[in-house]
């Protein structure tokens, strides 16, 4: 038996502009998802994928010479075909024997919270398929790459699209507020691919902001005041918004919340940042949202 494990991911700084280069900052949650493989004398693939409460919310059964899934309709085994379809294009010997596999992926996250779901899966593919996860990603989901970085380090990182190529550094994400800032979801998963096609057909020319956003990344790094940090994911949430052309989501939902307000990923769902001197959970809860986490349970951050 082998198994496999990667991080989930949030984007702090940089979303959409990530995609065209810019200096990002991103983080490695605590909550990942496992990839457990254990080997059948048959040629298939009996395949179960179980949320993070013990509930299985996916199974089929894949056959190959050619593959095919028993459930040939489902979105989600149609999409696993691509992704194993993809893997075998990029390593010629995988599912060439006559053995077989029970694999189960197992989430320690609820899957509809948006940390990395389909980047979890495709790191844990690429790690026992032994292939390139960034090239796997790119022939399936596709994306900026950031949360297979976010799947294979245990610290915060900045990341950056240079011609394509990631540029990937650890850094050292010790801000002395860590206690004032939580994780509120907002009930709803967003999709990223969704988001990705708004950004492309708003952003006009996207240049000074990806400047504006870069300078802003390498600020929050090093800030030591919670005051300065509120102050910079102000500046940033105001940037996008003009780019994106959708308002703030402080200025849509949150007017009366004492503290800063900012968007992670894709606008308009999963989680957000937020910043309070006091625990916020009855504000928040009051609105509907009762999904709040502090920093340092969210957080991976195995620094030194």
């Amino acid at each position: 038996m082998s198994n496999y494990y990667s991080n989930g991911k949030l984007l702090l700084t940089g979303e959409y502009v990530v995609l065209d280069g810019a200096l990002s900052l991103a983080i490695p949650t605590k909550f990942g998802q496992w990839l457990d493989i254990t080997p059948i004398n048959e040629p298939k693939l009996i395949w179960k994928s179980i949320d993070a409460d013990g509930t299985v919310w996916f199974e089929d059964t894949f056959t190959y010479k050619p593959l095919s899934s028993f459930l040939q309709h489902n979105d989600t085994s149609n999409t696993l075909i691509q992704i194993l379809n993809t893997v075998k294009t990029l390593n010629p010997d995988f599912l060439k024997h006559d053995s077989g596999y029970v694999v189960t992926t197992k989430l320690n996250f609820p899957r509809n919270w948006g940390l990395g779901t389909s980047s979890t899966l495709i790191n844990n593919m690429a790690q026992w398929a032994k292939i390139d996860a960034y090239k796997l990603l790119e022939s399936t989901f596709g994306g900026s790459g950031y949360d297979i970085a976010c799947a294979q380090n245990n610290t915060p990182i900045t990341y950056q699209l240079t011609n394509k190529v990631p540029l990937i550094n650890t850094v050292n994400f010790n801000t002395p507020f860590k206690n004032d800032l939580y994780f509120v979801y907002l009930n709803k998963k967003q999709n990223s691919r969704d988001g990705i096609r708004h950004y492309n057909a708003n952003k006009g020319n996207a240049r000074t902001a990806i400047s504006e956003i870069n300078a802003i990344t390498t600020q929050l790094i090093s800030c030591r005041s919670l005051e300065e940090f509120e102050n910079l994911i102000t500046a940033h949430e105001t940037i996008i918004s003009k780019l994106i052309k959708i308002p703030p989501i402080k200025e849509r939902f949150f007017k009366d919340f004492k503290g800063s307000v900012k968007s992670l990923g894709a606008w308009g769902g999963d989680f957000i940042l937020v910043t309070s001197n006091t625990p916020p959970h009855d504000y928040f809860k009051n609105k509907g949202f009762e999904t709040l986490l502090p920093y340092n349970d969210m957080v991976l951050d195995l620094t030194p």
